[in-house]
């Protein structure tokens, strides 16, 4: 029997096995790589498990492949020509001299502008998008919070940005606390919509049974297309100390 969570080697695929109080064995690929999460049934057999990969082994393969041929931003140096994103839309970044201080914003459609002091550095360029970026999300986070506070009525106590290696959103249920991925301010607003109401309804549902997918059906009928989004975007360089 495995244990509460335990890596088991299925042909030639690791499979991290997690056991929870559900009724159906359900598989997870994990970006950015497509690592296997297996979520089981408390008490289900090794047997039953390995054979539930290895009937899926074909399609996950398949999967994994998809992740290893997508396209990874290279670390970005902010120079003019290089595209960022912001709500799920390519920009190209303009970067122009400014001896009055450093700035950003968005001018048209298509070209993010970023005003500079001669002198300033590729960190000092990254902290001023982060910042932009962070302020976005803010604004992002505040019209959610009052579009879905009347249908998930828990208030959290409290929503946190910050930068985050392997996960969009987390929450803690006894604090309250709902944490959102920077990153997130990349991505189509549908998918930040589904990130936020997905972490949100955990602090009143921990089970993924019950009312907690037909909530989801019924009041956000997309987010499994969200969900699958989130997986396929070009993931942003990151170098974590």
């Amino acid at each position: 029997m495995i244990t509460n969570a335990n890596l088991l080697i299925v042909g030639n695929l690791e499979v991290f096995v997690v056991n929870k109080n559900i009724k159906n064995l359900h598989l997870s690929l994990l970006p950015p790589n497509g690592s296997i999460r297996v979520s089981v049934p408390n008490g289900t057999t090794e047997n039953i498990i390995r054979s539930f990969v290895a009937f899926r082994s074909t399609w996950i393969k398949k999967q994994q492949q998809k992740y290893n041929d997508q396209s990874r931003q290279t670390r970005r140096e902010y120079v003019s020509g290089e595209t960022h994103y912001f709500l799920g839309k390519p920009y190209q970044l303009e970067v122009i001299g400014n001896d009055k201080g450093n700035g950003l914003s968005i001018r048209g459609k298509k070209t993010f502008l970023l005003k500079t002091k001669t002198d300033i550095t590729i960190e000092q360029k990254e902290r001023i998008f982060n910042d932009w970026y962070r302020k976005e999300l803010r604004h992002v986070l505040d019209k959610l919070i009052k579009k879905w506070q009347p249908e998930i009525k828990v208030r959290p106590t409290h929503w946190r940005i910050q930068r985050m290696k392997t996960r969009w959103g987390t929450c803690n249920r006894e604090s309250g606390r709902v944490i959102i991925n920077l990153e997130l301010i990349k991505k189509p607003y549908h998918c930040i919509e589904y990130v936020v109401v997905y972490e949100w309804l955990h602090l009143t549902e921990s089970k993924h049974d019950e009312k907690f997918i037909p909530f989801l059906d019924k009041h956000l009928p997309k987010w499994r297309q969200a969900k699958e989004e989130l997986n396929r975007f070009i993931l942003t360089h990151q170098e974590w100390n």
